[in-house]
């Protein structure tokens, strides 16, 4: 059966970079546990752009300068009650500039910078994988 995406969503990328390296922030899931990116759905009202920022800022307490284009997108399955829903998320990276102690989910969920290649090993989602290790390897 072939399975059309429900929702749309959008997903931050946060990451830092240093004279000798690049860093991306991960988040866990609510439920599993699993690290993540912020993300969340296009919120009515709210561009893709905007809706990408407040995720940023109320999952992970990140801010920044948000990239105008988009890495790349994947999919991803959640499962409940009644059925199973199709999610297609676009990613776009974060330059980080603040990290804020207390944020709407701090107590929710644990976030923590890694190397890419870190990142990419932390991460269950064979799609969001090949997106972290694209953009870190245009550091």
């Amino acid at each position: 059966m072939i399975r059309i995406p429900r929702f749309r969503q959008c997903a931050a990328l946060p990451f830092q970079d240093s004279a000798s390296r690049r860093r991306v922030m991960l988040i866990t899931s609510l439920g599993t546990r699993r690290w993540i990116l912020p993300k969340g759905n296009i919120e009515p009202g709210l561009t893709v752009r905007e809706s990408t920022e407040f995720e940023a800022f109320e999952e992970a307490g990140v801010v920044g300068a948000l990239h105008p284009d988009s890495i790349g997108t994947y999919t991803y399955e959640k499962f409940n009650d009644e059925e199973d829903i199709l999610h297609h998320v676009k990613v776009f990276p974060l330059e980080v500039s603040k990290v804020l102690e207390e944020y709407p989910h701090h107590t929710k969920r644990d976030r923590q910078w890694m190397e890419p290649a870190e990142a990419v090993a932390a991460v269950d989602d064979p799609e969001l994988k090949e997106l972290i290790a694209k953009f870190a390897e245009q550091a």
